[in-house]
């Protein structure tokens, strides 16, 4: 498990979003440190994509403040856009373009020079071992190396915080293990993973982990101290104590 900073790089107070008469996400707070690796736990329908969204400067709060990566979610939401990197389950990968040209068009998004752009392209190159497909068509290479290579994506242009929002959905459990020893190798060098899933085993890899329950965080703490508070073995279990007066969700 990798150690963390203690300077936060995620900070949330009273955190609320509404739509109309309807609260998504109601009085949330929270810190996560520098190097952290946080899981953001919930049902779907618990509020967790729109939390995601305002921390991603996307959306703006109804009322509460929060700093990603040393920005404000209210005043400096495009800043912050330009600090972070975000993964999704469907990878965001141009299928009609090569693993190469993928890489470039998004250090271009991202504002890298050509001679960053080609030194960083080498280096995803040589760690995924991805050398001799770099001229290969996305739509053309197996759904690992296509998780490897929107990780890579994400976080060419080192982002201070990684945004991982049910990034191993789909693929087997083999590849799963594989996608979190780059997670491990981001983390390690100081990079903050604030990640979604569904898979709750995956939750034990997290040094800390949130629980959301009908718009509200329910339980924070590491998986050990909220398998002991809730005297459970898993953190399926905790899972399902944690939400099961949940009146939102599946």
């Amino acid at each position: 498990m990798p150690t963390v900073d203690s300077e936060n790089t995620i900070s949330v107070r009273n955190l609320t979003k509404k739509f109309g008469n309807f609260t998504a996400v109601d009085n949330i707070s929270f810190d996560v440190a520098r190097g952290e690796i946080f899981g953001f736990l919930g049902a779907n329908g618990a509020g967790k994509t729109t939390a995601m969204r305002m921390l991603c400067g996307l959306s703006l709060p109804t009322s509460g403040h929060g700093t990603v990566a040393g920005y404000d979610i209210v005043r400096q939401p495009e800043e912050i856009k330009r600090h972070i990197g975000y993964m999704s389950q469907k990878f965001s990968l141009y299928q009609d373009l090569t693993v190469a040209e993928n890489l470039t068009l998004f250090s271009t998004i991202y504002g890298m020079t050509d001679g960053e752009i080609r030194a960083k392209s080498d280096e995803v190159f040589k760690l995924l071992e991805m050398t001799a497909m770099k001229d290969t068509l996305v739509r053309d290479i197996p759904t690992g190396w296509k998780q490897k290579l929107a990780f890579s994506a994400a976080t060419i242009h080192r982002p201070g915080v990684l945004f991982l929002d049910e990034p191993t959905g789909g693929v087997d459990p083999v590849t799963r293990r594989k996608f979190w020893e780059l997670i491990y190798r981001a983390s390690s060098q100081g990079m903050t993973i604030f990640v979604t899933t569904h898979y709750l085993d995956e939750a034990e890899y997290c040094n800390r982990i949130s629980i959301m329950v009908d718009g509200k965080i329910k339980a924070l703490d590491t998986p050990e101290n909220l398998k002991s508070q809730y005297g459970a073995t898993t953190m399926d279990e905790v899972f399902r104590i944690v939400a099961k007066d949940a009146k939102r969700g599946d």
